[in-house]
């Protein structure tokens, strides 16, 4: 296994950790592991990139960690009672369809997407909105519907360049 797979697959063992800290009032430490998170996701890609060490498991396993993560955060928030239900089902919806269409098209044989710059800034406002929902700042809430809004933006960039590029091979 290589460096940017394990530093993956750091993300999958991250996600209890950031549950059990975050139930267990210790939100400053639960950020800081969503923090960490989402650097080891900057570093693997970077990583996997510069020295050739793109694989096939870390093209299926990176947007996993992510989205379980992403949904886990979400979850918390939600039952902490930080975010309104409608954000959080709304995200959960195409965080959940996210991961099952890619599984679907990946086990019938089909080209993967790889990130784009939508993808990035949708993170992006994911994070920020994180950040600012766990230190109490305002405009947390406005900032996460911004990063949803965006999510489904980039979801349809990504089955348009899905159908491109699967049509093409």
């Amino acid at each position: 296994m290589n460096v940017p797979n394990m530093l993956t697959m750091s993300r999958f063992v991250m996600i209890p950790l950031f549950l059990a800290l975050y139930f267990n009032d210790r939100s400053v430490a639960a950020l800081f592991i969503v923090l960490l998170a989402g650097l080891t996701d900057l570093l693997d890609g970077y990583i996997a990139r510069r020295s050739g060490q793109i694989t096939t498991t870390g093209i299926m396993l990176d947007p996993l960690a992510d989205k379980l993560m992403m949904l886990a955060v979400v979850a918390s928030l939600l039952f902490g009672g930080e975010i309104p239900w409608s954000a959080g089902v709304t995200m959960a919806v195409r965080e959940v369809g996210m991961i099952a269409s890619s599984a679907f098209f990946h086990f019938r044989g089909m080209k993967t997407v790889p990130a784009n710059a939508f993808g990035k800034v949708t993170t992006f406002f994911y994070y920020l909105a994180i950040l600012l929902l766990f230190l109490n700042l305002p405009g947390g809430v406005p900032v996460l519907w911004c990063g949803i809004a965006l999510s489904y933006v980039t979801t349809g960039v990504y089955f348009t360049q899905f159908r491109d590029l699967n049509r093409a091979s």
